[in-house]
């Protein structure tokens, strides 16, 4: 495994790491001793960046990392995230705040539940429009000099947000979907965060599992499962993507590799200052996913994946309209 610099700041992660968001939420039932063997062999396998966040459980996903950094804390780089107000754990409703005494408490919050005396990726979940991200910014610079955090993240934020912020401390990393299926970022996105030394991190890069080909029916998601209620998997949507998937899993056959290998492969070919964060709570597939780094994809393969699997083709939005309103503030 690679270990690479994300950002010009000084950090350093594995060139592929780790969404811990599943453990805990969003995606079925939790089963916290295997998301904590899942972390161990992680570990073990050198996927060193580890990505949480406050609201996922709410807490509960930093409180199960916390168990799992005893005595290999140094070794791991671990980021969260704070932004996104929940009402509590069964709260639908979702607000931001950015507000600079609200950094401090989320701060505080986040030290305590992972256990730990510095985080060392610091991203801020969602733009706050109330609040000028000037301001949010200048208190997590604070943060940085008081030790508590090492690097300052955005996540889902616009080109001129992350300019904006950048221009108040460095940004180490910008944090936004990308996949064979979401390809926002390169409407200029990827092609910023080089020219400023700003690593890109990429969450979802097996398009919430869908392009990993085992979700074959809308009934193979389980009750609870948050995938339920985003376009994509639902009705036309669900059936006109599957299309899509089976366009990845020629290719990955061509390639002698499975599909979620291919797509994460892809995500890593499109850029040095590119890490995907694929999440799961298997050790079996995080082993998978590790096959990725055995993919080796041309410009020839690249220039053909493109052309034979397309935005045009996706069907549906990647959230909800309301959650829509949320991203690329």
């Amino acid at each position: 495994m690679k270990i690479k610099a994300l950002g010009s700041q000084g950090l350093m992660a594995s060139e592929l790491g780790l969404g811990c968001m599943g453990m805990s939420e969003f995606y079925g039932e939790r089963d916290d001793q295997h998301s904590l063997a899942t972390l161990q062999r992680a570990y073990e396998l050198g996927v060193t960046f580890w990505d949480t966040a406050d609201m996922y459980g709410p807490y509960l996903n930093e409180e199960l990392l916390s168990k799992a950094l005893k005595g290999i804390r140094q070794h791991i780089t671990l980021a969260t995230k704070f932004g996104i107000t929940r009402g509590g754990e069964q709260a639908t409703t979702r607000g931001t705040n950015g507000k600079p005494e609200y950094v401090f408490q989320s701060c505080e919050g986040s030290l305590k539940r992972l256990q730990v005396d510095t985080i060392d990726l610091y991203y801020l979940h969602r733009v706050d429009p109330d609040t000028p991200v000037e301001e949010t910014i200048g208190a997590m610079a604070q943060l940085v000099k008081q030790g508590k955090i090492r690097g300052i993240g955005l996540s889902e934020a616009s080109i001129e947000t992350v300019k904006r912020a950048h221009a108040v401390h460095p940004v180490s990393a910008v944090q936004t979907e990308y996949s064979l299926w979401s390809r926002d970022p390169e409407s200029g996105m990827l092609e910023t965060c080089k020219e400023l030394g700003i690593a890109f991190v990429a969450y979802s890069p097996l398009g919430r599992g869908f392009l990993t080909g085992q979700i074959k029916r809308f009934e193979d998601l389980a009750e609870n499962d948050w995938r339920r209620s985003a376009p994509r998997f639902m009705g036309e949507n669900f059936e006109k993507n599957l299309a899509l998937v089976e366009k990845v899993k020629h290719i990955a056959a061509e390639k002698n590799c499975t599909p979620a290998q291919l797509a994460l492969a892809w995500v890593m070919a499109k850029g040095e200052h590119i890490f995907p964060i694929p999440g799961t709570k298997r050790i079996s597939y995080l082993e998978e996913n590790l096959g990725a780094l055995n993919v080796r994809l041309t410009a020839e393969d690249l220039g053909i994946i493109d052309s034979v699997i397309t935005p045009e083709m996706v069907a549906g939005t990647r959230y909800t309209e309301a959650g829509m309103k949320s991203v690329n503030r």
